[in-house]
């Protein structure tokens, strides 16, 4: 089955949705971020991944700065309409940081 934009619940999350990012080919988790409408319509605009920062309170591009692009392949919508998948094709690390992906902490067992 097929969703439109109009169909994400948006309102249930301020305005914002959680986007789980994964590379396309490898199925490897690279992060986890928020789109609004207005992000969500740039990525399927543009084909690259567009997301609303919340620190920063304001649209961004993934690699606008560091070049490391993600060109959006697919967009997968949960049951609930509340949450996100990006399929990507990255062309570079996903992680500020220089990790390729995000989730490379392991938490400590007590």
């Amino acid at each position: 089955m097929k969703k439109k934009i109009s169909d994400i619940d948006f309102a249930k999350g301020d305005g914002l949705v959680p986007v789980i990012v994964q590379d396309i080919n490898s199925k490897e988790v690279l992060t986890l971020a928020y789109t609004n409408k207005e992000s969500l319509e740039l990525t399927q605009k543009t084909g690259n991944s567009w997301f609303w920062s919340r620190s920063r309170n304001k649209l961004w591009m993934k690699g606008e700065e560091s070049g490391n692009i993600q060109k959006v392949k697919e967009i997968l919508v949960d049951c609930d309409s509340d949450a996100i998948i990006y399929l990507v094709e990255p062309t570079g690390p996903a992680c500020h940081t220089g990790e390729r992906v995000c989730f490379h902490h392991m938490l400590e067992n007590k």
